[in-house]
């Protein structure tokens, strides 16, 4: 049973084929082993963990808007959107609670186009780079903040 709240993990386009898509730059882990791993450090540390994934924008959104005032974090790997999507960063900016960015990769050592978030500005934070130990720390990151602002 959760003692410090609910964290909402969400996964954007194509992470649904991890493990199988370019394993060379996103690892050889699937989704599913990445949410155990953050599903672990969140109960570890006293949290619930919901995870919702999507090749959709607008259920991300959706998912966002669903998590005001019933989460205390959001985290979220939002793929390529990270890029290109101002209805999420206004979503997230709408949104209340701790907001980490996680990717696998790290941005900006890849393409240029890939060097620009529209989430950075209403996050809290990024964790990016470290391929699947990004999501536990991701959780310890929601952790520590939330403790620092109580």
């Amino acid at each position: 049973m959760s003692t410090n709240g609910m964290i909402l993990l969400l996964s954007g386009p194509n992470l649904d084929l991890l493990g199988e898509r370019d394993p060379a730059v996103y690892g050889h882990e699937t989704l599913e082993n990445h949410v155990d791993a953050a599903r672990a450090a969140a109960e570890s540390l006293g949290f619930e963990l919901e995870h919702a994934q999507s090749n959709h924008e607008g259920d991300l959104i959706e998912a966002i808007h669903a998590a005001r005032g019933r989460t205390v974090a959001i985290v979220i790997n939002a793929g390529a959107l990270t890029h290109t999507s101002w209805s999420i960063h206004d979503a997230l900016d709408a949104y209340d609670g701790v907001v980490i960015e996680l990717h696998l990769s790290n941005p900006a050592a890849r393409e240029p186009f890939r060097h620009t978030s529209t989430i950075a500005s209403v996050a809290d934070g990024c964790i990016a780079g470290f391929k699947g130990l990004g999501y536990p720390l991701a959780i310890e990151a929601v952790a520590r903040i939330i403790a620092a602002r109580s």
